[in-house]
């Protein structure tokens, strides 16, 4: 079963956040769980007037309520396990009329299924004998996060963590993920987590949208899910009902493909696999065989050869087999070795990036000195979420500070060093309308400290912080304590008194930018706007194009690669956050051999984290099509690029 949800803002973060009154034990109190309960009973109500339960002839075989909730339970107090029971019971009552799941829940009570979610599952086993042994989330890679190096997971080990599954007696896989995503507009969580959430899937994140004629036969109604994808458009029927629509992107080989012929195989074994469990032989020092068998004479047999980096070879039933390393061979007859973990047969193919056309540019600057009517002031300084509510990434801390005529660095030219320390995710500083340089923490650590020196005159001189959210957090616990912005301390060294406090004084707030007030990333709201000439290097600069939809039906990205941060918005629509943060981590040589794990096999080291953007298709007309870019940091305007993206 394949997974294709992109990761962005979760729903913990709308029922265990700061937005919801009385929530710092998150999801266990009353306010909470009501709007919970409101929220999967709609759900419910919306997948039943649609008629997409398997029960109602629809897709729908399973329904899940809560995820890995188990693990955060002892940092939850008291209330988290009666949570946990109430979440279970809530769902059942819905009267979905298909089994509830709970992932990482391993006291789920009857009859929900407790699941495994993992990068391997054959250790799992569920919490009564009556329950089947499914693997919720069977993870195909990794998100990348912005500064972060990009995952990859060899096909060969994927295949091996789903034999191995199957051959302890697992009996449901669902991919996550097996179509990659997009986190389009502000979706991205984390903090930090990039706009990409291909997830090395089998099925990359640029989709497309097509009918499948099987899917045409069916007659199925409007597949809600598939149809709120960008990238999917709603496909009519002569009656007017709108049909199930298949979000295609462009396969990953070889790992679609090799994961096709795994999956044959285990079908081909079907008949044994559903008749009883496995009797396990050892066949070698690093070698098993889990042999399955029916009363009606079915057999197949799973032989494992668990070591990291020698190849056996194994006799079993009078007969031969070679086992590369870490790697399981099917025998759906018990006789023909009809499929390999390792033995890869699909070619590689690897998605390129084809230049689509330049793009002429016009600009327009925020004034970094102005502020609005809508601005406030406070006695020191604020959490920026609980100012924004996340309404908009942005936030201004302005305060003044006054320069006596008598202090030396006014003299010396030695300029006074400002610090700013801020709980992320990044910020950027303006003196007097001067910019003096931006600083930014990381997925790992989203914590920030900036300090340079500043140029100040003799007077009052106005101090302008631009700080930036890169995203709620999507797993964890507490959200109501992970701050965002500037909570200081803020100080001023350098000067005849030595070090100056800012902290405490006054402040004033202005949420988010003039640009986003007037609207210049929709297509009515950039025509008034006074727009000039390019001007790319600048900061803080709103900059328009408009463009042709390129020829032809392959999917399409932006070349962001030349710019710093911001965001993109194509005919109104935001495509998300971009950021050409160069990536650390660890890039050496990859083995599929050995226990994976998100920092093995990684790429970009030292490059662009995310360069391409996907714009799907479904936002764009055949001409005059309107690209507005939000700059925030100054970049090459010349390098920004349309793509098509091809295999």
């Amino acid at each position: 079963a394949p997974t294709s949800a992109p990761s962005g803002t979760s729903v913990d973060s709308l029922f265990g956040s700061s937005t919801c009154p009385a929530s710092a034990s998150g999801r266990t109190t009353v306010p909470s769980r009501a709007e919970m309960q409101r929220f999967v009973e709609k759900i419910v109500s919306m997948m039943k007037s649609e008629g997409l339960f398997e029960w109602q002839g629809g897709p729908i075989i399973l329904a899940q309520v809560e995820n890995e909730y188990g693990p955060m339970e002892s940092a939850m107090g008291a209330g988290a396990k009666p949570y946990a029971n109430w979440a279970a019971k809530m769902a059942v009552a819905t009267d979905a009329g298909v089994p509830w799941v709970m992932c990482k829940q391993d006291d789920a009570p009857d009859p929900v299924i407790n699941s495994c979610n993992g990068f391997y599952c054959d250790y799992f086993s569920p919490n009564s004998n009556s329950k089947p042994t499914m693997w919720t989330e069977a993870w195909t890679g990794w998100f990348t996060a912005f500064g972060g190096a990009v995952p990859h997971r060899p096909v060969e080990d994927m295949a091996f963590a789903v034999a191995r599954f199957v051959q302890k007696g697992g009996s449901f896989v669902n991919y996550y993920m097996y179509h990659g995503g997009t986190n389009f507009d502000r979706t991205a969580g984390g903090p930090f987590i990039a706009t990409s959430y291909d997830y090395d899937a089998p099925i990359d994140e640029y989709g497309t949208s097509t009918v499948t004629p099987s899917v045409q036969q069916a007659g199925f109604r409007n597949f809600s899910l598939c149809s709120a994808f960008p990238g999917c458009k709603k496909q009519l029927q002569t009656d007017g009902k709108p049909l199930v629509a298949w979000c295609a992107g462009l396969i990953r080989q070889p790992k679609w493909g090799h994961l096709r012929d795994l999956h044959k195989a285990i079908k081909q074994a079907e008949p044994a696999l559903v008749s009883g469990d496995p009797t396990v032989q050892r066949i070698g020092n690093y070698e098993k065989a889990y042999v399955f068998k029916s009363s009606t004479g079915a057999c197949a047999a799973f032989l494992s050869n668990y070591h990291t980096s020698a190849a056996a070879r194994v006799v079993y039933n009078g007969r031969r087999y070679d086992l590369p390393a870490w790697s399981i061979s099917i025998l759906p007859d018990c006789k023909t070795a009809v499929f390999n973990t390792a033995t890869v047969k699909e070619p590689s193919l690897p998605a390129k990036m084809n230049p689509a056309g330049g793009l002429a540019w016009q600009s327009y600057s925020e004034d970094t000195n102005a502020l609005d009517s809508s601005a406030f002031t406070k006695d020191g300084l604020v959490e920026q979420l609980s100012m924004t509510w996340d309404k908009s990434d942005y936030l201004w801390y302005t305060t003044y500070v006054n320069i006596d005529s008598s202090e030396q660095f006014l003299k010396s030219g030695q300029w006074p060093q400002l610090t700013i320390n801020s709980a992320g995710h990044s910020v950027q500083v303006f003196v007097n309308g001067q910019s003096f340089g931006v600083a930014y923490g990381g997925y790992n650590s989203p914590k920030l400290t900036y300090s340079k020196p500043v140029k100040m005159w003799q007077g009052s001189n106005k101090i302008s912080i631009l700080s930036s959210a890169m995203g709620l957090p999507n797993q964890g616990t507490h959200y109501e304590a992970w701050n965002v912005g500037v909570l200081g301390p803020v100080t001023l060294s350098g000067l005849n008194q030595g070090k100056r406090d800012l902290s405490n004084q006054k402040w004033t707030y202005q949420i988010g930018l003039k640009g986003e007030s007037l609207g210049v990333n929709s297509i009515s709201g950039s025509s008034p706007v006074e727009w000039g000439s390019a001007s790319g290097a600048q900061p803080l600069t709103w900059h328009k194009a408009y463009f042709a939809a390129p020829a032809g039906s392959a999917p399409v990205a932006l070349d962001m690669g030349s710019m710093g941060k911001g965001q993109i918005w194509v005919n109104g629509n935001n495509a998300g956050r971009y950021w050409s943060y160069r990536a650390s981590g660890s890039c050496g040589a990859c083995s599929y051999a050995g226990t994976f794990s998100e920092a093995k096999c990684q790429t970009n080291c030292g490059d662009i984290s995310q360069r391409w953007y996907h714009v799907p298709r479904s936002w764009l007309k055949p001409s005059g099509n309107l690209l507005v870019v939000l700059e925030e940091f100054g970049g090459d305007l010349s390098g920004v690029t349309l793509m098509t993206r091809t295999t």
